[in-house]
């Protein structure tokens, strides 16, 4: 679950970690009113969940609270990577001396949170990474002791000293404790500022990334879950109890259970498909959980095919039977529709299907031949 800038910096704020003084709005008046009780000089920033905004022209200085009104009626206008802008937040004008990076975020290959920093933080993080890496720390956290301060102070050294850098380790150490409480994926400053006016550190611009699965212990961050952060499909499939992801393919899949979904998709590609879709109905029976799952892809108008791979444990084959019988029957199935069931109850569910007019195949791999044939219109 991705967060506004300014919900990120609230958290921030929440653990101690300086950030500036702010307000949201979501229309122009608001902005004006805000930006005259910052004195008239501010940044003016849309509030999407993507990247780039400053290049769009989303982020605007100002020194007034009439070109305050002003920018925030052209940002309001804006879309910025087919996301509207409905909201912005008016900031202080911080006197910046120079900008640093710092994250926490998950390496899934050393499979231990990481905290990340640079001496050359800004909108060029991505240039940096990838023509001079070795501007950037990495160090790895132990998920019992957490960052190694040590390890954290030295790679900092270069870049600043005395009581700046324990600021900056003070910092780290409380963005990590963000990160671990609040069980985020990313928890970025950038840039992470020092201020030309002697008050230190800032957090200038934050981005926190929360992991979904752990949301059902935070009641107070699922209640700044923002609608727009997902698509139509996905909030209707995680009502239905759904786990769906939109791709860019054009073979409906819908399989019980994340692994045998994730090799379903690789076996689709093998055989020269191209999966629409992640979407795991889970290990229920219940027969409307594939009619919401039926539903749903096909309101995907590149599908050409669908491929349904049931493995049968706890989920019963003949209630998935029921569900596409039930499923023809209400919303119609206009596409090619190809049929895995294998597993519980897997022999009465086929001679249902049989009895209805469709084919339900025993062999995995027969199955993908055949949708990947039938999506290609063989």
């Amino acid at each position: 679950m991705k967060l506004f800038e300014y919900q990120s910096m609230e958290l921030l704020a929440e653990y101690g970690i300086p950030t500036p003084r702010h307000g949201t709005a979501a229309d122009p008046d608001e902005a004006s009113r805000i930006a005259e009780g910052l004195g008239g000089r501010s940044v003016v920033k849309a509030q999407v969940l993507t990247g780039g905004r400053g290049k769009a022209g989303g982020v605007r200085l100002v020194g007034s609270a009439a070109e305050a009104r002003s920018a925030a009626a052209d940002i309001l206008a804006m879309t910025i990577r087919d996301m509207r802008v409905n909201r912005i937040m008016v900031s202080e004008r911080l006197e910046i001396a120079r900008e640093f990076y710092l994250s926490c975020v998950v390496n899934r290959d050393a499979k231990s949170a990481e905290i990340i920093f640079s001496g050359s933080g800004g909108v060029d993080i991505e240039e940096t990474s990838a023509t001079a890496p070795e501007k950037i720390i990495h160090v790895s956290v132990d998920p019992v002791a957490g960052p190694d301060e040590q390890e954290v102070r030295s790679g900092m050294a270069a870049h600043l000293d005395g009581t700046l850098l324990d600021r900056a380790v003070s910092i780290t150490r409380d963005l990590y404790r963000l990160f671990s409480e609040k069980d985020c994926s990313l928890v970025e400053i950038n840039p992470l500022v020092l201020l030309g006016d002697g008050r230190g550190l800032v957090a200038a611009d934050a981005k926190i990334v929360i992991d979904d699965s752990a949301l059902f212990r935070h009641p107070e961050l699922e209640a700044m879950r923002n609608p727009e952060e997902d698509s139509r499909d996905e909030i209707d499939a995680r009502k239905a109890g759904l786990s769906f992801v939109s791709l860019d393919g054009y073979i409906g899949c819908m399989v019980n259970g994340a692994g045998l979904a994730m090799a379903t998709m690789d076996l689709i590609r093998n055989f020269g498909g191209e999966a629409a879709n992640f979407l795991d109905v889970g290990g229920s029976s219940n027969p409307q959980k594939v009619v919401d799952a039926i539903e749903i892809l096909l309101r995907n108008r590149k599908i050409r095919a669908i491929l349904m791979n049931i493995f049968g444990g706890i989920t019963r084959c003949d209630d998935i039977a029921k569900g596409v019988i039930l499923a023809r029957d209400t919303i119609g199935i206009p596409v090619p529709f190809v049929i895995r069931l294998i597993g519980t109850n897997d022999v009465e569910a086929r001679e249902m299907l049989a009895r209805e007019g469709f084919q339900a195949h025993e062999d995995l791999s027969s199955a993908v031949r055949m949708v990947v044939a039938a999506a290609r219109g063989e």
